[in-house]
């Protein structure tokens, strides 16, 4: 009897964490951020995808503080030609971008199990090369991919353990 019991409360432990899913929603009053590629080859994506993680960083520095929509623009603005330096430095052989700040279109979009209309959006757009390839996105206010990097950073640190197997391994022994 101990033992059902033990299974069914796995089974129901597991059902309750693969059902979480977690929604979040975009504001209308939001900053997105956008790296486009140059194309879809595998250097382009790799490129893309090396500015993603550097601006990324140094934008999460700028706009850790940050609490409100109106200081976030007057960061973005202040720092372009830094965000500017940024990606011509990691583009090999002269590579043409453009970086633009303001209203900027985005085709539809799923975040974390959301779908967004497309649309015109105030945004930050990185766009490398022709930008013929497949992008990469995030929200930059309210912070959503910035919670992602930190939670990336922390997690890095974090002792990960399976709950199910300790009940198994306490109880099954």
């Amino acid at each position: 009897m101990k033992k059902i019991l033990i299974i069914i409360l796995i089974i129901i432990t597991i059902l309750t964490l693969t059902k979480k899913n977690e929604q979040v929603l975009i504001p209308d009053e939001a900053i997105r951020f956008r790296v486009i590629a140059n194309s879809n080859s595998n250097i382009d994506q790799q490129t893309k995808l090396k500015i993603k993680e550097e601006l990324e960083k140094n934008i999460f520095e700028d706009l850790k503080d940050k609490k409100s929509i109106y200081e976030t623009r007057s960061t973005l603005t202040k720092n372009l030609p830094k965000y500017e330096e940024l990606v011509s430095s990691n583009l090999s052989n002269n590579e043409k971008f453009t970086i633009n700040y303001g209203i900027n279109y985005f085709p539809e979009k799923e975040y974390k199990g959301v779908k967004y209309k497309e649309g015109n959006y105030e945004s930050l757009v990185v766009t490398l090369g022709s930008g013929k390839g497949k992008n990469w996105w995030c929200v930059l206010f309210p912070p959503l991919c910035l919670l992602d990097v930190k939670e990336k950073e922390e997690n890095k640190k974090i002792e990960y353990k399976f709950f199910v197997k300790e009940l198994i391994d306490k109880y099954l022994k």
